[in-house]
């Protein structure tokens, strides 16, 4: 089946995060092909786990460089995770019942053959079930998510799933400031400055997409069609994203 590759874009967390429902449930109700994006955020935001609970209280009144930190909920599991200098994918597809972990392992093998052809190896995390203590997503590596050989963790990835179809998606970090992540999660950064520094460096975003998305048509062995999103998607999708503050 040909999927639909939406163009980068650039966005609020609540946009972002509408969007990616608003595909989701396009999908799962059969009106809209499997499809795949990467994108950005207009500016720093916390994104909270659908289940997760608790949270500082003092998220709510965060500041960088003298803007507010946007707070949102994701549909999918997993911890909080901060984005500000990183690359999030998208992938909805239909799940042909199979396992959790399974669909987790099939989309991610895209991710680390993309990776390795720019010259990062990845592996699966092995961090068991009480990572649900930790409040950040990227102090802990479960076996849904894809590490460097030193341990730094690249991709954080979560889930969402209906009856015919899944969302996962995952941050990928690039560039994130590393004295902000320790400040909002009050840990240190789980990563080496100097390989992040290097991605930066060696890679422009473009290139970074450009690769991946080539991967993905290689890997899922499939055509991509590319199609920004209509006025008409754009007026549904605004309409659900009042929903993802917090």
């Amino acid at each position: 089946m040909t999927w639909r590759l939406i163009p980068p874009l650039e966005a609020s967390g609540t946009i972002q995060m509408a969007i990616d429902d608003w595909l989701f449930i396009q999908n799962e109700q059969g009106k809209h092909p499997p499809t795949l994006r990467f994108y950005t955020w207009l500016s720093p935001t916390i994104s909270l786990g659908r289940l997760q609970k608790k949270w500082p209280s003092s998220w709510h009144n965060l500041t960088w460089k003298k803007h507010p930190i946007e707070l949102v909920r994701r549909s999918t599991g997993g911890r909080s995770v901060l984005h500000q200098g990183d690359l999030t994918y998208g992938i909805i597809i239909a799940i042909n019942n199979r396992k959790t972990l399974d669909i987790y392992q099939q989309i991610c093998q895209f991710l680390i053959e993309g990776w390795l052809s720019l010259g990062i190896k990845l592996d699966y995390g092995t961090a068991k079930r009480g990572y649900i203590h930790n409040p950040s997503c990227f102090n802990t590596a479960t076996v849904a998510d894809l590490i460097t050989p030193d341990g730094s963790k690249l991709i954080g990835s979560a889930q969402r799933r209906g009856k015919k179809s899944v969302l996962q998606h995952g941050s990928m970090i690039l560039s994130t400031d590393k004295t902000l992540f320790e400040t909002i999660f009050n840990q240190p950064a789980p990563w080496r400055l100097g390989l992040f520094e290097q991605l930066s460096n060696n890679y422009s975003l473009e290139m970074i997409i450009g690769v991946l998305t080539d991967t993905a048509k290689k890997y899922f062995n499939t055509d991509f069609i590319i199609q920004p999103l209509s006025s008409q998607e754009w007026h549904n999708i605004k309409n659900l994203s009042k929903g993802y503050r917090l």
